[in-house]
């Protein structure tokens, strides 16, 4: 066992005078069974020992249980394994609420009561999350006793959702969406103002509730892959790539060099394209088009050469659990070096008329400040943390992949403001294109798919099982281009019992409510604009 993975349990043994019982350790991860007593000591010693929460969620039947499993993930700063606390639970039994200590599991708690009916007892919100007024009463989706089908709504009257009530002489409330002018998902913005100044926002999102999680149940790995694929569109590829690292990791399956280098650089390719979004609509939403457009011509030139190497602008349909469905040719690849070469001189010369005009400059400089003192709390990751000075990218902490020989350059910024925000996606595309450069440099020849799986026996989280298939959890991180996602996977016989995804989205759509405090209404898309969040990518 590793120094760190040891460290991790001389901590908690420390905080209360007893051996943890350990289920399972991975190359990054630790499980600890723990009783609902022994619970309440831990988790606020863990806030004192600068722990965060990173994911919290549950799951039925848990290897043999009739009852409820929760499972609490928690990180420190830059150290490779996370600590994983599993508490059972009996069906009628409750769970406290740790949302006063940790922030950031008070939208984890609601998803879980919505989706399995469990109450957490002094949550200081218990509405709905993801069931919005109309779905019925006692209905809870990812219970096992819910097979999918038609849903009647609800047959009382809806009951309206209570939104934070702000008073006080000269304020009145500005509504904006569920629906929006444009193409984008629903979701709704409930702005508090006086005049322009904006002193307080609520977001409600979770409109088009999809039920991913659900529809996974049941299914064989690679039937769950188009699933992944479909949680957020420009994120295609982290998290198919997510969910087959967790499959490989419970099957103890070895992907080979090559294809975790190829993996890698489509990986790159996409947090390119996600970015430069970014930056042109930062742009846009500014009035400058004439600077948003070479960034928009770029990100179609990327999105062509994505479907020259795989077939796919989105990268969509060439990874599998084992490594790709298909090589990409050598001819291909030899292209990449000429294409990023002529990439990256427009980007430079877009970029630099970009920040040469100060009324850009001047819209986005000391605009949507998010507080370094909110990351932790909150769980933010990705460009918005670096932008905030916190250099967490989980590429560099806990690598994966080819990232255990291939690091990014890392870059942050201490501001936290739009014009920090755009500086950080633009040197994370550099480092992008110089990452994909050393990739392809001397790429190994060799399958890429591993044809000989075999299971892996690792202190009980994995194991053969009648030879049918593999039984085991595994859990694996992957940074996409807006952060940190989260890809658990729980199999039985080969079969996807339960299967978690929690994008960077879901926590980093919280520091909007924020970043707007103190500025004026009109700057609100602006700041919208700078984090790009997902609405799809929330609401599974």
């Amino acid at each position: 066992m590793s120094k760190d993975k040891m460290e991790l349990l001389s901590i908690v043994s420390s905080i209360k005078e007893e051996e943890p019982e350990l289920l399972s350790t991975r190359e990054n991860e630790v499980y600890l069974k723990i009783s609902e007593s022994r619970f309440k000591d831990i988790y606020p010693s863990l806030a004192e020992r600068k722990f965060s929460l990173t994911g919290l969620f549950c799951a039925e039947a848990f290897e043999k249980k009739d009852g409820l499993t929760l499972f609490y993930i928690f990180k420190q700063e830059s150290k490779p394994p996370v600590l994983i606390l599993v508490r059972e639970l009996e069906r009628e039994e409750k769970a406290v609420s740790i949302a006063e200590t940790f922030p950031s599991a008070s939208w984890f708690e609601r998803e879980v009561r919505d989706g399995f009916g469990l109450e957490f007892t002094g949550a200081f919100d218990t509405r709905r999350l993801f069931l919005h007024e109309c779905y019925p009463e006692g209905f809870h989706p990812l219970q096992k006793a819910f097979k999918n089908g038609p849903i009647s709504t609800a047959e009382a009257p809806c009951t309206e959702y209570r939104f934070r009530q702000v008073k006080g002489e000269g304020v009145y409330q500005i509504p904006v969406g569920p629906v929006h002018a444009g193409i984008i998902e629903p979701g709704h913005f409930r702005f508090s103002v006086i005049g322009e100044p904006i002193f307080s926002l609520e977001i409600r999102l979770f409109y088009k509730h999809r039920g991913i999680e659900k529809l996974a149940e049941g299914k064989t790995p690679s039937e769950c892959v188009p699933l992944a694929e479909a949680v957020s569109g420009d994120e295609s590829m982290a998290n198919a790539a997510g969910f087959c690292m967790a499959v490989e990791q419970v099957c103890g399956i070895n992907v080979s060099e090559r294809a975790e280098r190829l993996r890698a650089v489509m990986l790159e390719l996409e947090r390119i394209y996600s970015l430069l979004g970014d930056l042109a609509g930062m742009a846009v939403d500014v009035g400058f088009a004439l600077v948003a457009s070479p960034f928009f011509v770029l990100r179609e030139e990327i999105f062509r050469q994505n479907e020259k190497l795989t077939g796919s602008r989105f990268l969509r349909g060439i990874t599998v659990p084992g490594g790709l469905k298909k090589d990409i040719p050598d001819s291909s690849l030899k292209e990449l070096p000429v294409f990023l070469g002529r990439f990256s001189r427009t980007f430079e010369s877009a970029y630099d008329r970009a920040m040469s005009s100060s009324s850009l400059i001047d819209r986005f400089a000391t605009t949507g400040v998010i507080k370094k003192e909110l990351v932790s709390p909150l769980n933010l990751t990705g460009p918005l943390a670096r932008a905030s000075g916190c250099p967490a990218d989980t590429r560099l902490d806990r690598p994966y992949g080819a990232y255990r020989n291939f690091a990014p350059e890392p870059s942050m910024r201490k501001k936290g403001d739009v014009l920090s925000r755009f500086e950080v996606k633009a040197d994370e595309i550099r480092a992008s294109v110089a990452l994909i450069l050393s990739l392809i440099e001397n790429l190994p020849k060799g399958p890429v798919f591993a044809e000989s799986t075999g299971y892996a026996g690792n202190g009980g989280s994995s194991e053969v099982t009648n030879n049918s298939g593999a039984t085991g959890y595994s859990l694996a991180l992957i940074e996409a281009p807006r952060g940190q996602n989260l890809h658990w996977v729980y199999l039985k016989n080969g079969i996807v019992d339960r299967y978690k995804i929690r994008t960077a989205s879901f926590c980093n759509w919280q520091a909007i409510e924020h970043a707007v405090i103190g500025n004026i209404v009109p700057d609100f898309p602006l700041i919208n604009k700078s984090l790009n969040l997902s609405y799809a990518g929330t609401d599974l």
